[in-house]
């Protein structure tokens, strides 16, 4: 998922961001989006902080970004709220500070805001610790409930997360496998990271998942996951190429593939070591497949 843009698909389905032609009496007579913002409308200043946060038709500045989200945030309204939560989760335009995102989160998700939902569940699981003290799971199995109830695939992995390790649920992988499928079913690509997971350990390694260990599986949905940028799915596949697991051993796909996801993990030992495996035109190779593949991936987003 890419940064800052979390709240882009939000914003057009709430009609925030124009879906549809207009007619030119139409455009002369509306004010810009700034015009509007400037004026104290809540929808603009929560789109042109959306504007701002991604560089949308002006120039990227998280500072503006994140002006406009704290105006349309002071207003109540939830997309600024939203975006406002993500600036300080991410630490753009403001020191990263998960109590703050927490705050705006919360308002936001209050309101019914999906996105908001499943972001203030994914913040449990990790600023809380999920795991340690108990209290995490169950607050972030509260926040993941009413996403997915609104579809939400974010919150949809998130609800499978806690199934799988049993935070704030009892442990139930087939629970885990259900849920995946579902954000999965929606193209989301740390679902297809977790669904090759399970399918790659055969669960979760206690013998008590039924789940049966399938090389094929975990190399699809792994593959599925890597075609979209999930550095942890690309990590896995490059993995499986230098093993051999359920394909033949290939270093040069191995190495592309360590390229990739070396894009948010630092791998340069890991390539090293299997460079001194290669030779000088097989790196070359991998070396270009790897520049294939980031340009598609790129594409796709």
């Amino acid at each position: 998922m890419p940064k800052k843009l979390v709240v882009l698909l939000s914003l057009l389905c709430a009609g925030f961001i124009g879906c549809g032609p207009k007619t030119l009496e139409e455009r002369a007579g509306e004010k810009t989006v700034g015009e509007r913002a400037e004026v104290g409308d809540a929808d603009a200043q929560a789109e042109l902080g959306l504007m701002y946060a991604n560089g949308y038709g002006v120039p990227e500045d998280d500072k503006e970004a994140l002006k406009w989200y704290r105006l349309a945030a002071d207003q109540g309204h939830a997309k600024g709220q939203l975006g406002l939560g993500v600036m300080y989760a991410e630490g753009e335009g403001v020191p990263e500070d998960d109590k703050e995102a927490v705050k705006w989160y919360r308002l936001a998700a209050e309101q019914g805001d999906a996105e908001a939902q499943s972001r203030l569940g994914w913040l449990y699981v990790y600023a809380d610790d999920a795991a340690n003290p108990p209290e995490g799971g169950k607050q972030a199995l509260k926040w993941f409930r009413l996403a997915v109830s609104q579809g939400n695939d974010v919150g949809q992995v998130g609800l499978g997360l806690l199934y799988a390790h049993g935070w704030g649920v009892p442990r139930d992988a087939k629970k885990a496998l259900k849920w995946y499928h579902k954000a999965a079913d929606q193209g989301d690509s740390h679902a297809y990271y977790e669904l090759g997971l399970l399918y790659d350990c055969g669960g979760y390694g206690d013998g008590d998942d039924n789940i049966t260990q399938d090389d094929q599986e975990a190399l699809k949905w792994y593959r599925l996951g890597a075609d979209q940028g999930h550095a942890l799915a690309a990590l896995s596949l490059a993995h499986i190429y230098k093993d051999g697991e359920g394909v033949p051993q290939d270093y040069v796909q191995a190495y592309a593939w360590y390229t990739i996801a070396g894009g948010e993990i630092d791998l340069d030992s890991t390539k090293d070591d299997l460079a001194k495996k290669m030779t000088p035109e097989q790196i070359a190779r991998a070396q270009e497949l790897s520049t294939e593949l980031d340009k598609k991936i790129n594409a796709a987003k």
